[in-house]
């Protein structure tokens, strides 16, 4: 087991990709913290993961609020006694719209959850490495690692400015947290999907049509669809000491699609 002992929490842990890394890392042996605000859902996972070498505990919450991403760390702590990863997937999708259609809501949305959110529990989280690891010197082998689940579209213009924005915000955290705390033993990366098998299509609110007209000519370009396992396995390689010398780096897993 490539994980077996470590102390993670996974955001949006219910479906898609934060749902398969939950899974494939509690396979490995972490012990994880599942949080997601679909509690019923949530707490059908984590039962269905009770034969898991490691444990699968929930932790119902949207972490747009800060008692929540606060509150899934300390969970983590009380449950485990450490903190070793932090995996930031939870995030929603916009309506495609371009700037100048763009609502206030959808804008504070995107911007609540797939930024503001994240970047709060990368505080806490490496608050909480640092605490839990007094004694580390600089240049000290890993104590905790971040990743963030971005998307292509923090650089690539596959959905509407709120998205697209705000994961180009999460991106930027990324990379300003992994050179902040390069010498603290602290590595904070991401993984940006592209077209991914998830419910997001379902889920998503009504496309504008000027901005799906605009998004359509690019996606195009691209007809491969990938499976959550496959961002899971990347999440995996970024969560083990193997990549112990990959920081600040945003592993894209999306089938050549940005190379258009």
């Amino acid at each position: 087991m490539q994980l077996e002992g470590k102390s993670v929490v996974v955001t949006g842990a219910v479906a898609g990709i934060g749902n398969a890394i939950a899974t494939l890392f509690a396979e490995e042996g972490a012990n994880v913290i599942a949080v997601d605000k679909q509690e019923e859902r949530l707490l059908e996972f984590c039962e269905s993961m009770k034969d898991a070498p490691g444990r699968v505990v929930p932790f119902p919450g949207d972490v747009q609020f800060q008692e929540v991403t606060d509150g899934m760390i300390d969970k983590a702590v009380a449950e485990f006694g450490t903190l070793d990863v932090l995996v930031n997937n939870a995030g929603v999708m916009d309506d495609n719209a371009a700037v100048g259609d763009m609502s206030e809501e959808m804008m504070a949305e995107c911007f609540a959850v797939n930024a503001f959110g994240p970047i709060r529990a990368m505080r806490k989280a490496v608050q909480t490495f640092i605490e839990l690891n007094p004694e580390a010197e600089e240049d000290d082998e890993t104590i905790g690692s971040i990743i963030n689940i971005t998307s292509v579209g923090a650089v690539h213009q596959t959905s509407g400015v709120a998205y697209c924005a705000s994961k180009a915000a999460l991106l930027s955290a990324t990379k300003n947290t992994a050179f902040m705390y390069i010498h603290k033993g602290i590595r904070c990366n991401g993984i940006a999907p592209g077209g991914i098998v998830t419910e997001l299509p379902i889920t998503m609110p009504p496309s504008d049509p000027f901005g799906f007209g605009r998004t359509s000519e690019l996606l195009t370009h691209s007809s491969l669809l990938g499976m959550p396992e496959d961002v899971a396995n990347a999440a995996l390689f970024l969560a083990k000491e193997d990549s112990h010398f990959v920081n600040g780096t945003i592993i894209t897993v999306d089938g050549a699609w940005t190379t258009f």
